[in-house]
């Protein structure tokens, strides 16, 4: 894949990290999609192919708890979806994941997501 674009180069890196990382039912995998004005996160089991609990700053359940200035496009808006994403999986009984960045750097709003997952009590 030759790098025209960005995107092109997030997705190169996401192909390189995704054919080391899988998801299984014990610990699936968290991965994070982030757009210039949402964040989106998804816990997947690769076994099965299944998602097994998912969380947007566009759900109204979660708009509806973001507070005033708070939206998916800043660091607090990704904070409160790791948090909200990781409450959803301990409901579930899961405390481990396996955490995909998805070709997105570290930084910012995808380590938002990570720290609050981490601090609501999810181990990766």
């Amino acid at each position: 894949m030759r790098i025209k674009i960005k995107d092109d180069r997030r997705k190169r890196i996401k192909y390189r990290v995704r054919s080391r990382l899988r998801g299984t039912e014990a610990r699936p995998r968290l991965m994070v999609f982030r757009s210039k004005t949402q964040i989106y996160v998804q816990v997947i089991d690769d076994s099965s192919g299944n998602t097994i609990v998912a969380a947007s700053s566009v759900e109204p359940a979660v708009k509806g708890g973001l507070k005033k200035g708070v939206r998916g496009g800043n660091i607090e808006g990704a904070k409160f979806i790791g948090k909200t994403v990781a409450e959803r999986l301990l409901e579930k009984g899961v405390k481990q994941v396996v955490f995909d960045r998805n070709g997105f750097l570290y930084h910012g709003r995808v380590k938002a997501v990570a720290d609050a997952a981490r601090d609501a009590g999810l181990e990766f």
